[in-house]
C-alpha cells in the first residue's frame, strides 16, 4: 500500500503540480477541488499516464463533514495519509469595509482557517498513532501583511498562520511536521492568476514578466520545495518559508 499525499485544492497550479511531484516519488495522490470535475479527471489522467497513481473527488471545504468524510474514506480505503497539502485559497476579492458584509467576511475565515482546523482535527490523530506525518500549508503575502480592501483575506490568512504555529507547538514534539509556506508573489497558474486577469491579460503578463524572464513563480518549482520540506530530517525542520521570484521585492520591503 502506497503512502498517500492528500491535496486539498488540486488545481492546475500549485496543488496539481505538487501532486504530480509526489507521485513521481512513489506516493498515491488523492486530489480534491471544489469545482471543475473535468479538470480533476484530466489531472488524474496525466498522473496515471506518467506512471503515477491518483484518485480524486470534488469537495466543498466549507460544507459540514465533507473534509472529515474524505479523510475517513482515504484512510480506510486507499492508504495512510503521510502528507497533507492544504492549498485552499480564501480570496473574496478587493472589497471596501462597507462592501464586505458579515457573510463575505466569514467566508474567508471558513475557507482559510476553519477548513484547515477541520483537516488537522481529522488527520493528525492518524499521524500521531503512526508516529509521524507532514502537513504543508500554502499561504500568501496576506498572512503577514494586511493590505487595503483585504479585510476578510488578510484576517483569515493571518489566523491560518497562527493556527499553524499552535499546531506545530503541540504536535511537532509528537513527530508531525507542519510547515507554513508563504507564496510572496504572482504564480504562473491559469486557474488562479489566469482567472483573475482573464486569458488575454494573463498571456500578456506571461510574455512580459514570466516565461523566459522568470518573473512569475513556476508551480513545478514550488512543488520541488514542497517535496523537500516533506523529506526534511526532523533535526532540521523548517516551520515557515517564503517563496518569490528573484526580481520581486519581498513583502517587508514594499
Amino acid at each position: 500500500m502506497k503512502p498517500v499525499c492528500f491535496v486539498l485544492g488540486a488545481g492546475a497550479g500549485i496543488g496539481g503540480n505538487v501532486a504530480k511531484r509526489f507521485t513521481k516519488e512513489g506516493y498515491h495522490a488523492h486530489l480534491t477541488r471544489r469545482t471543475e470535475e473535468d479538470g480533476l479527471k484530466k489531472l488524474i489522467s496525466v498522473i496515471e499516464e506518467t506512471g503515477g497513481s491518483a484518485t480524486g473527488s470534488l469537495l466543498n471545504a466549507v460544507k459540514e463533514n465533507e473534509i472529515e468524510d474524505q479523510v475517513i474514506h482515504v484512510e480506510k480505503n486507499i492508504g495512510p495519509i503521510e502528507v497533507g497539502i492544504f492549498n485552499l485559497g480564501a480570496q473574496v476579492g478587493n472589497r471596501s469595509l462597507e462592501n464586505t458584509p458579515y457573510k463575505i467576511f466569514e467566508r474567508g475565515w471558513r475557507m482559510a482557517t476553519f477548513a484547515l482546523y477541520r483537516f488537522a482535527f481529522s488527520v493528525i490523530p492518524h499521524m500521531v498513532e503512526r508516529g509521524g506525518g507532514t502537513i504543508l500549508v500554502t499561504a500568501s503575502t496576506a498572512a503577514v501583511r494586511g493590505n487595503k480592501e483585504q479585510h476578510s483575506h488578510a484576517a483569515a490568512m493571518g489566523a491560518r498562520r497562527m493556527l499553524c504555529q499552535s499546531l506545530n507547538a503541540e504536535f511537532g514534539p509528537k513527530g508531525i511536521h507542519i510547515a507554513h509556506i508563504i507564496i510572496d508573489g504572482a504564480v504562473d497558474a491559469p486557474d488562479t492568476l489566469g482567472k483573475m486577469l482573464g486569458a488575454e491579460e494573463f498571456q500578456k503578463l506571461r510574455e512580459t514578466k514570466g516565461m523566459e524572464h522568470d518573473g512569475l513563480i513556476l508551480p513545478d518549482k514550488i512543488a520541488d520545495t514542497y517535496y523537500h520540506l516533506a523529506k526534511q530530517h526532523r533535526s532540521a525542520w523548517t516551520h515557515e518559508i517564503d517563496i518569490r521570484a528573484f526580481s520581486d521585492l519581498p513583502w517587508w520591503n514594499h
